[in-house]
């Protein structure tokens, strides 16, 4: 799942009362240059290709996003066509802090676990691991070992940081040192030597980024350019660099003034935050069924993609005859999405179990007979398969270890065209996913990164009468 960076809050309207200012120099930056026109203005064809395709004066995509504002959550689905791909619950509450950074008080560090808890103001300490302590603000030595926490991090020792999970259940909010914030077009990593571009990126045009980043990358910070700078112009990724280093320099003014615990810097609305990562030409629409988050997102659109901002519109629930998810059959699809069972289009299915440990998926033939032989039908089944597990754990949102038995098959060629086939499927995944080889019991093992709580646990809570575990016992044999 989303990156941490600057939106509504903060990007949106300090765009809006800079618009009429020239761009200056970016402050840490060497000898950066306010960009001619020619590299600010783009061309009709650059223009056209940025609006996205037309037809009989509609926008024309592969997605539609559409956003529900509730009474307790505002809940955000994407569909691919009719089908729904992947859903965003963002709760009113306090466990919603995932990009936030704060200045932080550590509490205790523990050596056997490599990790300290650190008080951030929240009901639950987070917790910091040695991993994630940036070296370049502690001392460490890169001659010698690696320093051990212990000797990095002390009780009431106060520490920048930013989240990188939100807390699930029992455990807090998980911390990293080293502070990120994504922009339009490119990343911002404060202090840090970091530098990058999107491997999604055709060479050429790695190459033409390379070449502009070269002029305007701050000195002391890092910079990880994103696949939406396709295309960008020299100024448009100047304007970007500067908001975020601006970003940068108001949360560590803040930072030296403030006592801990603190909050320096929160994340935008959910939808700001999706906007922000997702949105591109591809998308036909985004529908908005509450009048004043159309305004805002419309606002921040209209000043980072002014060319999309059309595509932004305003649901009107009252003059339509259905609210905007049973309109686009999102709720149907939410339902199904719930349950246990999935069915494949051949007649085979999916039984999805979660533990706390790690979720299973169980693949069957089910009403699947087939047509030539055996290994035919259950090679054609498990393709089947994969395919619908890569969206389902999208859907879902499952992250941690998860473990799949598919069907087994005898041919060594079948067993590799359906890994081929399945981790082509999760390569339309954003979130991180790595899998292995299927092991001697015929199992595929994999992992997809946790950042919060998954589509059941945003839209369900616990059983109080069974706590949970699915069965009620008789008190009274």
């Amino acid at each position: 799942m989303p990156a941490p960076g600057g939106g509504a809050l903060t990007g949106a309207p300090a765009r809006r009362r800079r618009r009429g200012r020239r761009p200056g120099p970016i402050a840490g930056a060497a000898s950066v240059q306010v960009p001619p026109s020619s590299d600010t203005a783009l061309d009709d064809e650059a223009l056209a290709q940025r609006k996205g395709r037309q037809r009989h004066g509609r926008p024309v995509g592969r997605y539609l996003m559409c956003v529900h504002v509730g009474r307790k959550a505002t809940q955000i689905a994407v569909l691919e066509g009719r089908l729904l791909i992947e859903h965003y619950v963002a709760h009113d509450d306090e466990a919603q802090i995932h990009g936030n950074v704060y200045l932080g008080r550590v509490q205790n560090v523990l050596p056997g676990m490599e990790a300290a808890f650190v008080d951030i103001g929240t009901p639950k300490n987070a917790v910091l691991y040695r991993s994630d302590v940036h070296l370049g603000t502690s001392g460490g030595d890169d001659a010698g070992p690696p320093p051990r926490i212990e000797e990095l991090l002390r009780p009431r020792q106060t520490v920048l940081c930013q989240v990188t999970k939100n807390p699930i259940g029992h455990k807090g909010a998980r911390l990293t040192q080293e502070i990120s914030l994504p922009g339009r077009f490119v990343v911002l990593v404060p202090n840090s030597s970091t530098y990058g571009i999107s491997k999604r990126l055709f060479d050429d045009e790695r190459k033409r980024l390379r070449a502009i980043l070269d002029q305007i990358k701050p000195q002391d910070h890092g910079l990880i350019v994103r696949t939406a700078a396709s295309g960008a112009t020299t100024g448009e990724l100047q304007r970007d660099v500067g908001h975020l280093v601006r970003l940068w320099e108001r949360i560590d003014e803040q930072a030296r003034r403030a006592q801990a615990p603190v909050l320096l810097h929160r994340e935008p609305n959910v939808a700001v935050r999706v906007i922000r990562e997702e949105f591109n030409p591809s998308y036909r629409s985004v529908m908005i069924d509450d009048p004043s988050l159309y305004e805002e997102v419309h606002g921040y659109v209209a000043s980072i993609a002014p060319e999309l901002s059309d595509r932004v519109e305003l649901y009107d629930a009252a003059a339509e005859p259905l609210p905007l998810f049973e309109r686009h059959r999102v709720h149907e699809q939410l339902h199904k999405a719930l349950d246990r069972k999935v069915w494949l289009p051949s007649g085979g299915s999916l039984v999805i179990e979660r533990t706390e440990a790690l979720t299973v998926i169980d693949v069957n033939t089910g009403r699947n007979v087939g047509r030539t032989n055996l290994e035919e039908t259950v090679y054609r089944n498990n393709l089947e398969a994969a395919e619908e597990i890569a969206r389902q754990l999208r859907l879902r949102d499952v992250g941690g270890i998860i473990v799949i038995d598919f069907v087994d098959m005898e041919l060594k060629g079948n067993r590799d065209d359906l890994m081929r086939v399945f981790r082509e499927a999760l390569a339309r995944d954003k979130t991180r996913t790595q899998v292995f080889e299927v092991s001697e019991l015929g199992l595929v093992q994999m992992t997809r990164r946790r950042i919060g709580e998954g589509l059941i646990e945003a839209l369900s809570s616990t059983c109080p009468t069974c706590d949970g575990r699915g069965v009620v016992f008789d008190t009274d044999p």
